[in-house]
Order: C-alpha cells, then structure tokens, then sequence
C-alpha cells in the first residue's frame, strides 16, 4: 500500500511560485520571472516581462521588456508603449470611454498602444463593449434618452440601461433577497445589478426580456410580497396593476400582456376555484384499446436574464433532482403510479450543475376536440411564500392558499453578495417536489381536477460544499375524496359494533345460565368485555378485509378510473382499526387459551371387575378374596389420546403459512399491493416499482389467508377426515371400544358428556374376542352404542343441575387436595391411598349418575331448540333435573382447538399482517407467525397436559 501512495494537492495549494502539473496531480516550481496562471496549471511571465516560448506547465521562457516599453500585449508575447498606463497585470488601459487597440487594422503590432474614443454621435452611436476592445453600437436606451451614447446627469444609468430623470419611473428597488428558514435578509449582487433596470425597461418599454427577468427575481424571492416593500415582487405587482390597459392573454384573468404569468390572485377561496372547478379535458383508463396512461407534461423554461430557452418535455427527468435510469424517471408521470424517489446531494454538485438557475412555466398537453394540441396551466402550490409576512400556503384549507406558476429547482445566484463569479453565501434548494393528481368526484370516465405541482425549497448556508448535502425528493401522488368512503366506514362500524354489543349481551346472559348465576356483579361485567372484546375485534377485522379486498378489486380491475388508492396519511384509519382488530383478538384468544386450560374433565371407566383375586393380608398371614383389579392402562390410553387432540386444528398451520408465502412471494401476488395500476403478477427488474400500499399489502394477504384456510378447510372435512383420518370421530370411537366416558365441564354448570359405555359390557379382553366383539357390532347383532336404548348419540352438551354440581365438587376437593397446603392434608391417611378413595368415588358416582341411580340428581335427555343453537344459550334452567342435550356433531370440540379455529384463524390473519405492515415484510411476517403458532401450541399441550393430570390423577408420567 505505501508503494501506490501520493500526497493529495490542490491547486490552490501551489502557491504563486508554482503551479499544479495535471500529469503529476503535485505542484511544480514556475521558471525564473514567472508565476500561477489564473487556472492554476500552468505558468505566466510576471508583470515586465514577456513570453518568449511557451509548451505550456512550466515550459515558458520570459524576457524582460525594455525600459522604454514597460507593457506588455494582452496576449503576453510582445513589449508595447502603454500611454494611459498600466493595470496590476503589466498590460495597458485605457479610460472608460475609450477601447484599446494595440495592432493596425492588417494586425501589424503598433509600438504604442492606442485609447481611441468611441463615436457616441448620431448615425454611430457606438461604445466600448464589454472586453473594451471593441466599439459597438449602445443600447438603444441611451438613444432614446440623450441621443448619444452617453447617460450623464440628470438621466439615470440602471443595469446598463439609460434612463430619463423626467420619466414616470417604478418606486425605487429594494435588491434584498430574504432566506426565512435562515432568518438571514442579504443584498443580492444579481439583484443589485438587475432588478431596477429590469423594472424600469418592462414599465417604460414593455421590454419581454427585462419583464421575464423581474419575474424571475420575484420567483427567486420565493413569490413573497408585503404591500408596504419595493422588493421584486413589490416592483412586478406594481406594474402589473398599472399595466392593466395592455390586456390578457389567452383570456386568462391572472396574465398580463408582456408580463410573467407568476400568480393566480390573491382573493379568497380563488385555490379551490382554480383546483375544482373545472376538469381537465381527457378522462383516464387503465385498460382497453383506449387506454390512456400517460400524463404529458410540458415545460417552458427561462433563464434568469429572461431570455426564452426551449419546451421541455418533464420525462427527461426535468424534475427529478436524483439520478437514476431513463425507464425510471419516466415512471414517474405513468396515470395511476405513485412515484417516490429520494436522495442526498451535495452542495458541491448544486454549485457545478446549476450555477444559473433555469426557471419554469409548467403545463399539461392534452388534445383537442379537433386534434389539436392544447396547454393546461398547472398552478404551483409554494409553501415557502409569504404573504404580507404571513405564511399562507402551510394548512390543509385550500381556501387560504395562494397559488403560483414559475418555479425554479435550485437558486445559487440570488445569494451572492459581491462578486457573481464567487461562491454564494447561501443557496436555496428545491427539497420537496411533489405533482398531486385528484380524481373527480363521483366519476366514471378517468376524469381529473387538474394537477397541483407543491413545492418545499430549502435554503443552505454554504460553508464547505464538499461536506454539506441536503436531502431532496420527488414525488407523485394520486388521491381522490375519501369522506364518503370514511362516512360508509363509520356507519359499517356503527351498525356492526352495535350488533356486537347485543351479540355479547346475549353470550354474557348465557354464560351466566351456564354458571348457575343470576347475580350481575364485576365477574359479569368483566366477562361481558371480553365477549365484547372478541366480538369488536370480529367487527374490525370484517371492515379492514372488506376495505382490503375492496380498494384491491375496484382498483386494480377498472378499465376507466373511477377510484384511486387512499394516500399514505389518509391510511391511518385503516392502521388504527386493524391495531384494534389485532389487539382485541390478541385478548380474547388469551382468555380462549386461560379457560381451556382451566376446564374440568374426567373419564368414567365402566369397566367391572371379572371374577375374584386371593390376596395375602400383609401381618396377618391369611390369605383373602377380593374382586379382581381394573386395569388402568384403558384409562391412560385414553387420557394421551385426549392430550394429543388439544392442538389439532381443522387446518395445517405449516402448510397454511408456507402457502401463503409462496404464492406472495414465488407467484408474485405482492406485486398487487404496489401502488400502480397494473395487476400483473410479475415486473421487470428494470421498471419502476411503485411504493408500497398498506390497505392493499392487507388486502392481498387476508385473501389470500382465507382462501387458502377454505380450501384447506374443505380439504380436510370433505376428502381427508372422511377417508383418511378423523381424529375428533377417531376419539368417539376409542372410547367406546375402552369402555370409557368422557365427563367434562367447561363452566360451573355447563359442560360435555362424550359417551363411551361399551355395548358389549367390558373391553379388557383379548384380540380374538375384541375382534369378535367389533365384528358383531358389524354385523348389528347388538345394541347401539347411544346413551338412550336404540340410538347412536354418543356426545351431549349438558347443563347440570346446582345440587350436581356441589355434589362433584365435593368428591373433586378431595381428588384435589393432595396438590393443596401441608395443613390440610389428612396426616391419619396416605396421600395416594386417599386420590385412589376418591377417583374411585368420583367414577362411581358419575357412573350411577349416568346410569339414573340418584333420583334426586337425575337428568333428561332432549333435543335443543333452533334458536338455542344459533344464540348457543340455553333456555331452560336446570333447577330439578340435570338436561343433556343431543348432540350431531362434536360441540365438545369448543374445549380444544379444533372448535375454535375461527378465532384462531383470524389472529394469525391479524399477527401477520401487523408484522407485514410493521417491517414490509412478508417472509419476517411469515416467520414471526409460525413461531407464535408454535410457541402457544407449546404453551397449550405444556399446561393443557398438566391440567388433565391434576383433573383426571392420571399420572403426568404417563402422558406422552
């Protein structure tokens, strides 16, 4: 590394007695009598002296002039006599008046220089020109005023111009330029130099030029005027109130004959008249033959002396301060493409790229009736301009705006104080440009208000341009009225969220049937807003996918525009109800987990000891009877199968979120979600992409979630469950073959009774006879396996009665009591031998219970109501008798997550997409989703299986 190293010099660093060699990017020694050019690279004789030869660098020879001859030619290769004397560079000069001629008209070198007067008489009326080498003929306002070339006193001499002190002159100038944002006010040199000339030649002369050029310094000075200042924009108003008599042009009110069409008026709730009033003259499609994709913008641009440039078409990137490729920058004015573009620049670059600001007249080109082309004035909403020191363009009313038509990108040359050719003291940048399209209201047919160009300048004090940058963005916007939109939203909202409230009215009442309770205290008001909860988040989820699907449809599938996407600000409403929906679901899928972790169950075995065992009294030597031991082994067969279908869903959660993810990702359904009007599913890497829609990214992942959930749905219910594998059926099933029932009870006096009593009275047999068992089963050589003689209802919702309910709680304390504090374990007993007593009781009594033996706690099997499926309540209070309840399908499945995957479809919908909406990511949403799924089925199956152990005292150990 240190063998390819150089010093870094500059230029500037060289010195006068040297110079910067551009082969050896260092500095070099100039020869004897010599020093820098003004270029810096390369050297020049010093004063006295002339050049003898010169290859450029530092190969120049010099020779001293003789005494006689002390100047040297402008050219720098011969000695001459100066008369007038000498300038600090060793050549001649000559006064102001006068030009200086150092060769004869054959170009024969003169020994001494000549100072020859211009002929300002009449028929010459020449003057020196710039150089002073030159006579030329003066401007034709010295003519007017003196008929000479001469503007003496009292005539007034203005940027060049000549003046008659006897003219109706515009008030004097204020050349000041203020940067509101630096709170600096600066005497600008360009302003200096030009804005009095300017006003005077356009009020005496009507001179276009100079009027372009008064306007542009009224546009340097941001469109600002105070009725009290003789600013430029006080000198360009004054004349435009006075020139009143010369007309408009093309009848349009706000522009003067030979003047600048700078603003639009200044009264009151003229903006929205500009902005709503008419339409503009083409209407919009996305598709079809006559497809109309392309907004044609057109620019005519300035410079700032004022002279007239050219049209300029804005799909060269006219605007677009960023650089990036031709295909991109076109993009930009596609209909119906939000385009986005941002970057940081230089200072250093703003001064080399635009060192003369060019200014802009914008239009849009559309056609006539009759083919021909026609210009649409697009007005210019300056957010910097202040009126009267007021700033009036900042708030949303349009009503206070006041709007504009030139512009310029960057201004480096009204912030130059002295000398033009210096760095300016501050310049003032463009940063925020952005062309907002509005679609009528009400429309059918693509048609637009026309376009308003806003545009945010900042202003930078320059202080070392390589270090200092600004922050500049372009941008279009297409928008439409969104209130009634919103007002259908709020009315959706409204209706559904009080159908809600009577919905969890109705699951509050029921609940508290289920619990035995009629008292209303906080339990039930707290139970109501977690029904309500889940019932608004229901409510919320409906309107963001119904919003979702409705902008993706409307917008992507018309031919002519009747819509467009709601801006990125106008989606915050959007935002706050799927935050709602999330977190609202996100408490009731909590208070699923909580109460299905919490239920009550229990397995009935009906299995009867076959025949007597003899067993040996420990301590007393004897040998006893007794009925032989049932075997467990049914009981723990059936309390793993349980804990395996805790987590079963209806759908494959794996397979659902690889799915979605592979058609967002792989098939390119996230290209719909781009704000653009195209619905292909692929887009060329070269092409612009368009930004990101929130309400469309939702819309497309929610449908495509759902739609994946209802195939996956009927998959599994109509081909997998039915042919290959049922595990709810499955589960019935096994517990008939066990001879066991399953007692449960999800509320104090509400539960599920699955039943299990084997038609063939024992299951602890061998394979042969187990075989013939379910052979003449078959065959229907035996009974059903219904709880009621002759029918097939195996499972019931049951609703118990307040004396069942004590009566389990009582054998359930001491099921349970083990578990509790030291202090009240019985210390006469051991503790296993006292769970044994009272699993025994507890399936004994629910097996007599079943079985009709306690009259005082009997029960009745009924069909339930219409209406009480559809409310899910019940009507009858089970005051006397317990009430089972016939049951077609599987409803104990609302204890486990089969019956709930509604709920819990919907929460993944809504984790995954606050996460998508959070990180614009749908593979991190994909990721984030799997994992809760896993992380609370984990938690689920942990605490689940901990549960059944404690309710059931079947052995944790067991469960596997």
């Amino acid at each position: 590394a240190h063998g390819f190293s150089l010093p870094l010099q500059r230029p500037a660093d060289c010195g006068d007695g040297r110079y910067f060699d551009v082969s050896r990017l260092a500095c070099g020694p100039c020869g004897p009598h010599q020093r820098q050019s003004a270029g810096g690279s390369s050297c020049v004789c010093q004063p006295g002296y002339r050049m003898v030869s010169s290859n450029g660098g530092s190969s120049v020879i010099c020779e001293k002039c003789p005494e006689n001859m002390s100047g040297v030619t402008q050219d720098g290769w011969n000695c001459i006599i100066c008369p007038k004397g000498l300038t600090s560079d060793g050549k001649c000069k000559c006064p102001d008046n006068e030009i200086l001629v150092e060769r004869s008209i054959d170009g024969v070198l003169l020994d001494e220089a000549l100072c020859r007067r211009c002929n300002g008489s009449k028929q010459s009326f020449s003057a020196p020109d710039a150089s002073g080498n030159r006579c030329v003929r003066c401007d034709q306002t010295f003519i007017n005023v003196s008929k000479s070339c001469d503007c003496s006193s009292p005539n007034i001499l203005a940027g060049g111009l000549c003046f008659s002190a006897s003219e109706s002159l515009p008030p004097k100038g204020v050349a000041t330029v203020r940067f509101g944002q630096l709170g600096i006010t600066l005497t600008s040199a360009w302003f200096l130099k030009n804005l009095q000339s300017s006003a005077s030649a356009c009020w005496l002369y009507s001179n276009l030029t100079a009027c372009q050029a008064l306007g542009n310094m009224c546009v340097m000075n941001m469109n600002s005027f105070s009725s009290s200042s003789t600013d430029a924009c006080g000198l360009f108003r004054y004349i435009y109130v006075n020139t009143a008599r010369l007309g408009i042009v093309h009848s349009i009110a706000f522009w003067r004959h030979n003047l600048p069409w700078l603003y639009y008026g200044d009264q009151p709730g003229l903006a929205s008249q500009v902005l709503e009033t008419n339409h503009f003259p083409t209407i919009f499609s996305f598709k079809g033959t006559d497809k109309d994709v392309k907004l044609q913008f057109i620019a005519a641009s300035f410079d700032a002396a004022g002279n007239f440039l050219k049209w300029q078409n804005l799909e060269g990137g006219i605007l677009q301060l960023c650089p990036d490729t031709q295909t991109k920058l076109n993009a930009a004015y596609a209909f119906g493409t939000t385009y986005q573009q941002s970057c940081k620049i230089s200072v250093s670059k703003f001064l080399l790229d635009f060192a003369n600001p060019i200014f802009y007249d914008l239009f849009l080109e559309y056609n006539g009736d009759n083919g021909q082309q026609h210009l649409w004035a697009v007005p210019v909403l300056n957010l910097n301009l202040q009126y009267n020191e007021m700033s009036v363009n900042q708030g949303s009313n349009m009503n206070n705006w006041l709007l504009t038509r030139r512009f310029f990108l960057v201004d480096a040359l009204s912030g130059k104080e002295n000398d033009l050719g210096k760095l300016p003291r501050v310049i003032r940048v463009a940063s925020k440009i952005t062309i907002s399209i509005r679609l009528v209201s009400q429309t059918q047919r693509g048609a637009i208000y026309p376009p308003l160009l806003t545009i945010a300048y900042t202003d930078v004090l320059v202080r070392n341009p390589e270090t200092q940058s600004v922050m500049v963005s372009f941008s279009v916007n297409y928008e439409m009225n969104q209130s009634e939109a919103q007002i259908q939203t709020d009315i959706t909202l409204g209706v559904l969220g009080g159908l809600a409230v009577l919905w969890s009215l109705l699951k509050t009442a029921g609940w508290k049937r289920r619990t035995g309770s009629s008292i209303i205290d906080l339990q039930t008001v707290f139970k109501f807003v977690l029904f309500y909860a889940g019932d608004l988040a229901n409510v919320f989820f409906i309107i963001t996918v119904g919003t979702g699907i409705y902008w993706l449809v409307f917008f992507k599938a018309q031919q002519f525009v009747s819509v467009l996407l709601p801006l990125p600000s106008q989606e915050e409403g959007f935002v706050t109800y799927l935050a709602c929906a999330f977190s609202l679901k996100a408490l009731q899928f909590l208070q699923l987990l909580i109460s299905q972790l919490t239920i009550d169950i229990f397995f009935v075995d009906w299995e009867r000891p076959k025949g007597k065992v003899f067993k040996a009294v420990e301590g007393e030597g004897v040998v006893k009877s007794a009925a032989a031991p049932v075997s467990i082994w049914r009981t723990y067969f059936i309390a793993n199968e349980w804990n395996e279908i805790q987590t079963v869903r209806k759908i494959n959660p794996l397979f659902q979120v690889l799915a979605v993810l592979f058609f967002l990702e792989v098939v390119g359904f996230s290209n719909l979600a781009l704000m653009d009007s195209s619905s292909s599913l692929t887009r060329s890497s070269e092409s612009y992409v368009a930004p990101w829609s929130r309400i469309l990214r939702f819309g497309v992942s929610a449908a495509l979630w759902l739609a994946i959930a209802f195939l996956q749905v009927i998959f599994f219910s109509v081909f997998y469950e039915r042919f290959i594998e049922d595990k709810i059926s499955q589960f019935i099933d096994l517990c008939c073959v066990s001879n066991i029932s399953v007692f449960l009870l999800s509320h104090s006096c509400f539960g599920y009774y699955i039943h299990g009593r084997s038609v063939h009275g024992h299951a602890d047999t061998n394979m042969e006879e187990m075989n013939m068992n379910l052979k003449r089963e078959a065959e229907n050589l035996c009974s059903q396996r219904g709880l009621v003689p002759n029918t097939d209802g195996q499972t019931f919702q049951i609703s118990i009665s307040r004396k069942m309910r004590l009566h389990y709680d009582r054998i359930h304390e001491t099921l349970t009591r083990k578990r509790g504090p030291a202090r009240f374990l019985d210390s006469s007993a051991n503790t296993f031998e006292q769970s044994t007593r009272a699993y025994n009781t507890m399936n004994k009594f629910l097996s007599s219970f079943i079985d009709h033996v306690h009259k005082e706690m009997d029960y009745i099997v009924k069909d339930k109501l219409l209406l009480e499926r559809i409310l899910g309540m019940e009507f009858m209070e089970p005051i006397e008798k317990s009430i089972f309840y016939n049951d077609e399908g599987h409803s104990f499945s609302d204890v486990l997550y089969y019956g709930n995957e509604t709920t819990l479809l919907i929460f993944d919908i809504l984790f995954f997409s606050v996460v998508d909406l959070a990180s614009q990511s749908f593979v991190l949403a994909a990721i984030l989703t799997y994992l809760q799924q896993e992380i609370f089925r984990f938690i689920r199956n942990t605490l689940g299986q901990k549960n059944l152990a404690s309710k059931t005292l079947v052995d944790e150990r067991f469960l596997i």
